[in-house]
This record gives structure tokens, sequence and C-alpha cells, in this order.
């Protein structure tokens, strides 16, 4: 049912592709973490090289664990800590190469060497982050963010 995304000439495609499956999945749902897990799921599944994909969920001026694919995760991050409150803290997209060299990174998983988080703001309101992780060093690139950046608008309109 779903292809791969590869790192190829198609990336693009692919991505593209991944979003309006990601419309399909949502467009008749309205329970939000349903819709979060289905995501993450889909976004697990497209992509390589990744050992975590999921959602943080700002609840009470922290964000809290949502929907996921991995081992468990942290629990709770503060404001402005690590790469997920820094996206909050920020409201950017950041693009880690190597999280071991990123100021004050939370470590989840020792296996995750690179990162990337995407603030999802909606309506002006911080609502959390989508959080993917690599075991690789410079996983993510520019491209990335593009097309993950757009998840999130698509996926922005279903919650």
């Amino acid at each position: 049912m779903f292809q791969q995304v590869t790192y190829s000439d198609d990336r693009m495609k692919g991505y593209e592709l991944l979003i309006k499956q990601l419309h399909a999945l949502s467009e008749d749902e309205k329970d939000q973490i349903a819709l979060l897990a289905n995501a993450a799921s889909l976004l697990n599944q497209f992509l390589d090289e990744v050992n975590w994909v999921g959602f943080y969920l700002w609840k009470d001026e922290e964000l809290v664990l949502g929907p996921f694919q991995g081992l468990p995760a942290c629990v709770r991050i503060p404001y402005g800590r690590g790469v997920c409150g820094t996206a909050i803290k920020e409201k950017k997209t950041q693009l880690v190469p190597d999280v071991h060299a990123f100021p004050g990174h939370i470590a989840c998983d020792a296996a995750s060497n690179s990162e990337i988080v995407v603030p999802m703001i909606i309506n002006g309101e911080i609502y959390g982050v989508l959080d993917i992780d690599s075991p690789i060093k410079e996983r993510f690139d520019e491209t990335d963010q593009l097309y993950l950046e757009k998840f999130v608008d698509a996926l922005s309109q279903y919650l």
C-alpha cells in the first residue's frame, strides 16, 4: 500500500505521495490521537534510517509524549530544553546533523545521532512538535526539512 521514500531522484515525488497518503488517511477522522498515531506510523514506514518518529504535545507549559513509533521515550520535555524544547522556543525547525554537538541535547535513545524537529503551530498557538531521530549522523537535509514542514502543515488541517 505504501512506498518507502528512498534517497534518489524520486525523493520529492516520494514526499508528495506521502502527503497525499496522509490526506487520504486523515480526511474522515476527527480524533486527534488517531490522526497523530497514523501520521507517526506513516512516516516510520516511509523514511529509511530512522529509529524514532513521533509527536510531543504542548500541555501545561511543557511538551508531553504523544503518539510515536520506536523505543520508549522521554515523557516530558521542558520549554527551551533539548532539540524539541528549542524548536518550540524558537518556533522554527531544528535540523541537527549531530545531536551530540547540540547544547543541552536530551538523550532518550543512545542510538540516535541526528534529529529533525518541526514545531506544530496551529492558529498561532503551540500545538506540539514532530520529532524524528536517526542512528545516522547527518541523516536529514533541507529537502527533508521542506517536506516534513509541508507534512506538518497538511496534518495541522485535521487537528
